[in-house]
């Protein structure tokens, strides 16, 4: 009888915590809100900086910088429109470069994002920057990484959100953080599932639309980064479970919705 209760206390708790990702539409669980979560993000991501070596402020940087607030101007416009503004609450936007040979780029939750000067290179120019960022800014949207919370404190029967979780088991939970956010330290970042990465590219694609950024150059940038790892190890953007070819068939059927973001941005 109790296990029976606790079953149901279980279903009842995953039902009313479930949440919906802006655009897509999926459910998603939520267990963790954004006040307990982006607090931590902030903080993880000081200390990344701290331990990193910035290059923000060349211009390599800048051009990230540029690209990071005009995505997330025309996201946050369009989710007032639509009326997801309240997802968007104590987000802080920053967008950095750091010096590294990674061919990667991350970010956390509440709009932190960082690139790497790996990456640079198959970007090439601002259109490509906007790929990436787009696919970044689109994980802080969907709020993957607090998905990926709730479902790692509920694993360990942590379901009394993260204070109380903390309390519990500060060090347990502090290592579901670090996977949640994707953080693998020695600014090696875990990756996500294919459900995750599928759904970023997706919304990626939209965002860099709605921000001016002609969406059909999301394809071609990875079939440059496909071609940047033949016979050689894998980017961390390439080890993830979808690769290039299935990635860019998913962009491709969903161009047609990107491609009338990009027409009405440039008609604003």
């Amino acid at each position: 009888m109790l296990k029976k209760i606790s079953i149901l206390f279980l279903v009842g708790l995953i039902t009313y915590s479930c949440a919906k990702v802006p655009f897509s539409g999926r459910n998603q669980l939520s267990l963790v809100s954004n006040e307990e979560i982006l607090p931590m993000s902030y903080d993880q991501y000081g200390q990344v900086l701290k331990e990193s070596k910035l290059v923000t402020s060349s211009t390599q940087g800048q051009q990230v910088v540029r690209v990071g607030r005009r995505i997330a101007e025309a996201v946050e416009t369009y989710m007032r429109e639509k009326g997801y503004a309240d997802e968007l609450e104590g987000f802080q936007w920053e967008f950095n470069l750091i010096e590294s040979e990674q061919v990667n780029a991350w970010a956390m939750p509440g709009g932190k994002v960082a690139f790497y000067t790996g990456i640079m290179p198959i970007c090439q120019d601002e259109t490509g920057i906007a790929v990436v960022m787009g696919h970044e800014v689109a994980h802080a949207i969907a709020s993957h990484a607090r998905e990926r919370m709730s479902n790692g404190l509920l694993l360990n029967g942590l379901i009394g959100g993260v204070q109380v979780a903390m309390g519990q088991n500060p060090t347990l939970t502090q290592s579901i953080f670090l996977q949640a956010v994707g953080y693998g330290g020695q600014l090696g970042m875990l990756k996500f599932s294919r459900k995750h990465e599928l759904e970023a590219d997706q919304l990626g694609l939209n965002f860099m639309a709605l921000a001016g950024y002609d969406p059909r150059q999301a394809p071609i940038f990875w079939e440059r980064m496909n071609a940047g790892a033949e016979g050689a190890r894998p980017p961390e953007f390439l080890s993830t479970h979808p690769g290039p070819d299935k990635r860019i068939q998913e962009l491709n059927k969903q161009m047609a919705e990107a491609m009338a973001y990009y027409e009405k941005s440039n008609k604003q």
